[in-house]
């Protein structure tokens, strides 16, 4: 049994409702974050390269990636090894648009432990901490532990 309910989970879903809600008032939708995210992590990819990432069909990266640049968070230059192909960048938009995203949820993290006093903000913090880092470790390896418990779950049933 799961002694937090999901309660991470839905809390961080209710934030980027918030968030989502608030961007919007940009013009940008979430899964064009997304893609600006994936090209400011990654200037110089290709569509290729953000389909891969992303999950996304031709088409619709197509569509996503010209709505951006014509809303101005990206642009495209020929690429230099293929000249069929071309590269992908954030334009200075889509680094403020991540500082807006980043202060919008920092914005209502910080309301929501607003209740807390200073002693408890840095426990929950500290606790909040060790079970980021195992997530991360967990993540990076691969799942390994993780895969195992849905493995057992399911031979279970």
């Amino acid at each position: 049994m799961d002694p937090t309910k999901r309660e991470m989970t839905k809390i961080a879903r209710e934030v980027a409702k918030f968030t989502a809600h608030t961007l919007k008032q940009d013009n940008v939708g979430t899964a064009e974050i997304n893609f600006i995210h994936t090209v400011r992590h990654n200037p110089g990819i290709t569509q290729a390269g953000i389909r891969d990432i992303l999950s996304l069909d031709k088409g619709a990266c197509a569509r996503q990636a010209l709505s951006l640049e014509h809303k101005g968070y990206l642009v495209r230059k020929t690429n230099p090894k293929d000249g069929r192909s071309q590269l992908l960048f954030p334009t200075e938009k889509a680094e403020t648009l991540k500082l807006s995203r980043v202060s919008v949820e920092s914005l209502a993290y910080e309301w929501l432990l607003k209740p807390l006093n200073a002693s408890e903000k840095k426990e929950f913090s500290r606790m909040l901490d060790i079970v980021y880092r195992r997530s991360r470790e967990e993540s990076i390896a691969g799942f390994p532990h993780l895969n195992k418990l849905v493995k057992k779950e399911s031979q279970d049933k």
